[in-house]
């Protein structure tokens, strides 16, 4: 399994602000979800605040507004099936979601929401009280990050260096349809 290091809350919003494909991890009462979301954000660096996308519809979003917790974990290009087969399961269909769909985690200190293995990031976070306004009419969660991690082998120093790193480390990213692109080379501008 990866060495996954922690990384400083002041740095956390990195780990979003390219833009991937996210896991939301929820817990409660006994029961756990990992879904896949596409729009997932930063929202601010101190505190490190997020903003994920959650329908209200999904067991996720339940487990969510029961325990006032969720994870964050981004996924790598080698987790596109599993990415793909978490968001294509409903928990609330499917009880023995996790099993069914190979997901691997820990659950994390913070929150008890999951940490999926061989994620390249993780993110745990305490639903803010601001989201009361917003996750009703427009499914919008945002969240205080608690504690985060990363892969040392993609995110060291402060920031990805997916340029020198496996193909199956780069981050996934939605594009519609069930597709999928892996983040690309980095682009140095002239003038600095």
């Amino acid at each position: 399994m990866a060495a996954m290091q922690a990384v400083p809350l002041d740095k956390a919003s990195r780990l979003l602000n390219h833009g991937p494909t996210v896991l939301v991890g929820s817990a409660h009462a006994g029961r756990a979800n990992v879904m896949a979301a596409a729009w997932a954000m930063p929202l601010d660096f101190t505190p490190p605040k997020v903003a994920v996308v959650i329908d209200k519809a999904t067991l996720t979003r339940e487990l969510v507004e029961a325990s006032g917790v969720l994870s964050i974990c981004v996924p790598c290009v080698g987790q596109a099936d599993l990415t793909r087969a978490v968001g294509g399961e409903s928990g609330k269909d499917h009880p023995d979601k996790l099993q069914r769909c190979g997901v691997s985690c820990e659950f994390g200190p913070h929150t008890g929401c999951p940490l999926v293995h061989g994620a390249i990031a993780w993110m745990e976070c305490r639903v803010l009280p601001a989201t009361a306004h917003v996750a009703g009419p427009h499914d919008l969660i945002l969240a205080e990050v608690v504690s985060a991690w990363a892969d040392e082998r993609v995110f060291s120093g402060g920031r990805w260096h997916f340029e020198s790193a496996p193909e199956e480390l780069r981050s996934l990213h939605h594009v519609a349809g069930g597709m999928f692109y892996a983040v690309g080379s980095p682009i140095k501008p002239v003038r600095e």
